[in-house]
C-alpha cells in the first residue's frame, strides 16, 4: 500500500537523528565523510539519498539499513512524480505469444 505523501528521508535526519546525537549537519558530514552542503541538500530536501549516502548512513547509525533509505528514497521520489499530470505514453504492442 503506497503512503500518502511520504516524508523525503533527509528529513528523518534533520528532525529524528541528527538531534537524538546531539550534532549538527557540519559534524554529521564529517563523520559521515561527505561535504557539509551534500549532507545540507540531503537533509533539506534538495538532493536524492544516493545509494553511496544510503551505505555511508547505515554504517554510521544503528537504525535504518541502506535499502531501507534507498526504499525511502524511492517511495518519495514515486509519489511525487504521481502528482504531475500523467505523461502521454503510447502502450507497446503484445506479442501474440504473450
Amino acid at each position: 500500500m503506497a503512503m500518502f505523501n511520504p516524508p523525503h528521508p533527509g528529513s528523518i535526519l534533520k528532525e529524528d537523528i541528527l538531534p537524538e546525537l546531539g550534532i549538527g549537519v557540519t559534524e554529521a558530514a564529517a563523520q559521515l565523510g561527505v561535504s557539509r552542503v551534500a549532507l545540507s541538500r540531503v537533509v533539506n530536501g534538495r538532493a536524492a539519498i544516493s545509494a553511496d549516502m544510503a551505505i555511508r548512513l547505515e554504517a554510521w547509525t544503528s537504525g535504518p539499513t541502506a535499502e531501507t533509505w534507498v526504499r525511502m528514497q524511492a517511495e518519495y521520489d514515486l509519489w511525487q512524480a504521481r502528482q504531475k499530470p500523467r505523461p502521454n505514453v503510447t502502450p507497446a504492442p503484445r506479442s501474440a505469444a504473450a
